[in-house]
């Protein structure tokens, strides 16, 4: 079972990996186009933490005998998701006050979505293999 998990989460650990690598060994080129470093490697973090908790609710929904269940799940990660991000931006962005980084949040929002495709494209093929086995 851990196996299995570890194996559907692979793209996204690694794509977790290779940003926060990316963000650490390139602060001079980010701090050219004025991204923050600190704040794309945090919503980075907390990005792959909603992916990750995202998926056990899907994936927990897909065993569900009720059709309904992976629907709700479905809404119900669209909500967590885009509430979390939701607030971290605005503690950031009250954090920050003048010091704000705009190139950092729109480069989380473009992570946003990369994440979002990921997840998608992992929770399809996940599903399709449910189906053949079914």
């Amino acid at each position: 079972m851990k196996k299995e998990i570890i194996t559907r989460l692979r793209p996204t650990i690694l794509l977790f990996v290779l940003l926060n690598g990316f963000f650490i060994t390139g602060r001079t080129w980010l701090a050219k186009w004025g991204a923050d470093q600190t704040v794309l490697i945090a919503g980075n973090l907390i990005l792959f933490l909603v992916t990750v908790v995202s998926y056990f609710v899907f994936t927990r929904s897909l065993r569900s005998e009720n059709p309904q269940s992976f629907v709700r799940a479905m809404y119900l990660n669209v909500m967590i998701k885009l509430f979390v991000c939701v607030i971290a931006a605005f503690v950031y962005i009250r954090l920050a006050g003048k010091d704000l980084s705009k190139p950092a949040l729109f480069i989380c929002m473009g992570l946003y979505v990369v994440y979002t495709v990921l997840e998608i494209t992992t929770l399809t093929k996940q599903l399709k293999s449910i189906r053949k086995n079914a």
